[in-house]
């Protein structure tokens, strides 16, 4: 295989975990940075060394023979960002939240479509291991069709020391975390046709909802709950673990808390460990998503040297992105909210 030659776009706390994996994967390397924070530049190049350095993400494109780029910053710059990538013909992958709004969500698959570009969000979430193994259970069969479903992530862990940002925003947690969990939930049941949606914010010193959950009607039937908290302490911290539960016509799917999966068919009941690997260069808590960067990375290249469409395609996530816009506005007008309507 080609090695092929990508760059990355913001410096800031979770590209690490990406240049970290980048340099894991098969297929791929990063011969270029890019950051308008000259000091983030050089602690990133540094440790990773990455001789060539950029605070214009223009001057970058032009002067770099691309086959990737992956773009690490905040929300807001993401469509600018994209937009020069498709016209530099340069195959896109673009950290989540996609977009500030739905229309720029909108705006940028079609600029890639467009260009002919592919566009990849990295939503990572859904290649956690044990995430994958859930869903590999469920192709088995062995529960039968999954009917109901319920997507947890309760924690009291302090996310704002790493992230301050994530205190000062009017959206946090349905925008932050939750988009992960809706996206597992699409990931394992289907496309939602319909989301009603309950927040609150418990701590008093931040700006936005802490609390969510979301009530969705999947199109082939099933019935999911989604719930996110910040605000949940427990005797056992489990962040970062996404916990799960699936009834199906045959059996049923539980992911404990300690990476515990519990599968029931008319077979008999399995219990097995699911833990995520440590990576030499995780750390744990971390460790689950860590490893899911590294999965969806080499997706990436793999699909890029095959020709396919990532599976968290551009396309793919404005139905994930739609499911958040929908979550807000059914939280403020307490009433359901249909995803085809938004989705024109």
């Amino acid at each position: 295989m080609v090695e092929l030659r990508g760059a990355l776009i913001g410096c800031g706390f979770f590209a690490v975990n990406q240049m970290h994996a980048w340099r894991d994967i098969e297929g791929a390397s990063i011969v270029a940075v890019c950051d308008r924070d000259p000091e983030r530049l050089c602690i990133v190049g540094d440790q990773f060394g990455i001789a060539k350095r950029y605070t214009d993400a223009a001057e970058l494109f032009a002067s770099e023979r691309l086959d990737f780029v992956d773009i690490a910053t905040t929300a807001p710059s993401h469509r600018p960002l994209v937009e020069m990538a498709a016209r530099y013909r340069v195959p896109v992958i673009c950290q989540k939240p996609f977009a500030p709004t739905l229309a720029d969500a909108k705006a940028m698959v079609k600029a890639c479509a467009d260009a002919g570009v592919p566009l990849m969000v990295h939503e990572n979430f859904r290649w956690q291991s044990p995430i994958q193994t859930v869903r590999a259970v469920l192709d088995s069969g062995k529960i039968g069709r999954p009917f109901f479903g319920r997507i947890s992530f309760r924690s009291a862990y302090d996310v704002f020391s790493g992230q301050p940002y994530l205190a000062k925003g009017k959206r946090f947690i349905i925008e932050d975390l939750g988009i992960h969990s809706l996206d597992i939930a699409r990931f394992l049941l289907g496309d939602v046709s319909t989301i009603t949606t309950r927040t609150a914010r418990i701590n008093p010193d931040i700006a936005g909802e802490d609390v969510a959950t979301m009530l969705m009607d999947h199109k082939n039937g099933a019935t999911s709950v989604v719930d996110c908290s910040y605000a949940t302490k427990l005797a056992v911290e489990p962040f970062p673990e996404t916990l799960i539960e699936i009834d199906g016509s045959d059996g049923t799917i539980r992911l404990a808390q300690g990476y515990r999966l519990t599968a029931t068919g008319k077979s008999g009941t399995k219990i097995i460990d699911v833990s995520p690997p440590l990576l030499s260069w995780a750390s744990q808590p971390w460790h689950n998503i860590q490893e899911s960067v590294v999965a969806i990375q080499q997706h990436w290249v793999d699909c890029l040297a095959k020709g396919t469409e990532p599976t968290t395609s551009g396309a793919d996530n404005l139905q994930t992105f739609a499911l958040v816009e929908a979550a807000y506005l059914g939280a403020a007008s307490h009433e359901p909210v249909h995803l085809d309507a938004l989705l024109k």
